[in-house]
């Protein structure tokens, strides 16, 4: 599925890299753990896993930044796998090509380091017990598993006004996020660390960005009252993801502070500067704005939404696209506002031998 944030450092392959919210953070992060994480003896390889890869895209810069902290410990010849994990519908086709063609690929700066790839769900058992030394995780975990109730007045639940659809939908959060620690905690070898980056939420239990829903809300009633989306197409329409408090994440942990021999070192939720709207206030152009953040949400969360689509129309689905797009830029070029994106940062260890 695709991942929701927006871009924090320079890219210039453009939109393609949307889903990096708070990557210089992590980055940081995965740098540190990289630094620490004890380290099999030559020729056992070293193990770096990332969970929820997508095209790989948004995974480059901190994978290849590890991958230069664990070269200051072991020998250039030293073997350091990275396996990279999806759903089996993953476009792996496209990850390989993004490996090998990428100008930021880790394989072009590094000889002695190999990719692979899994068609596997992150909520279940991926890799060998004990076999994955550092793992990464960015913007894959605030998609749910599966939606649990229909949501009737809105696309995303912590927005609905239904406290039943709010509570369920808190329910799968919390299942998925306990599913995806244990296994974790089974897959880390001894001392081994993972860094996640995923949605947070605000005090009131929302997930911020409030004027881009509030726009898709708005752009999606303009669609319907000229009869280009029916009632029920609408009514199918959502987007299965959640963010999560500081007192969600440290739930599985609770009340010893470990895990699956697993224990958080590091955790933070806090509002990411909007990049779009910083530019906008230097150059006041309020349609690049808009076209920043639609350009954004088309790539993130699109082909969820339009998944509620009849399916006897498949043709409809680009003019559907196209039509949302033109209304989303409308909506927010007309009164552009800074976007709240609460992230969370955490780092989760396993207990050494």
């Amino acid at each position: 599925m695709p991942e929701s944030s927006v871009v924090v450092q320079p890219d210039p392959l453009g939109s393609s890299r949307l889903q990096t919210a708070g990557l210089r953070t992590a980055t940081k992060l995965f740098e540190q753990a990289a630094a620490v994480v004890p380290l099999p003896a030559a020729p056992r390889p070293v193990v770096i896993a990332e969970y929820g890869c997508g095209n790989a895209l948004g995974g480059l810069l901190p994978i290849g930044a590890g991958i230069a902290a664990l070269r200051k410990r072991v020998r250039p010849e030293h073997p350091i796998m990275v396996t990279h994990t999806d759903i089996p519908d993953n476009d792996f086709s496209t990850l390989f090509r993004t490996l090998r063609d990428d100008p930021f690929s880790y394989l072009r700066a590094d000889r002695a380091t190999f990719a692979s790839a899994v068609g596997r769900s992150y909520l279940s058992q991926i890799l060998p017990s004990d076999s994955v030394h550092v793992g990464w995780s960015a913007w894959a975990i605030h998609w749910l598993s599966r939606m649990p109730a229909e949501i009737h007045d809105h696309v995303q639940a912590s927005y609905s006004g239904d406290a039943q659809v709010r509570a369920a939908c808190a329910r799968q959060a919390a299942h998925d996020w306990h599913e995806f620690i244990a296994f974790r905690g089974r897959e880390l070898s001894p001392g081994g660390c993972l860094v996640i980056t995923t949605m947070g939420q605000h005090d009131d239990g929302r997930l911020g960005l409030e004027p881009l829903f509030d726009g898709l809300m708005h752009a999606l009633a303009d669609l319907h009252a000229q009869r280009l989306v029916t009632a029920d197409e609408l009514r199918r329409m959502h987007l299965p993801i959640a963010g999560r408090s500081i007192a969600d994440f440290r739930s599985p942990f609770a009340p010893s502070g470990r895990f699956e021999r697993l224990q958080i070192t590091h955790l933070t939720v806090a509002d990411e500067p909007d990049r779009f709207w910083l530019q906008y206030q230097n150059d006041r152009d309020a349609l690049a704005f808009a076209k920043s953040w639609v350009g954004f949400t088309k790539a993130a969360v699109f082909d969820s939404l339009l998944d509620g689509l009849d399916p006897a129309a498949p043709g409809r689905r680009r003019q559907l696209a196209d039509a949302l797009e033109a209304a989303l830029i409308d909506l927010l070029s007309t009164a552009p506002q800074p976007m709240p994106i609460p992230v969370a940062h955490i780092v989760v260890q396993k207990q050494p031998r």
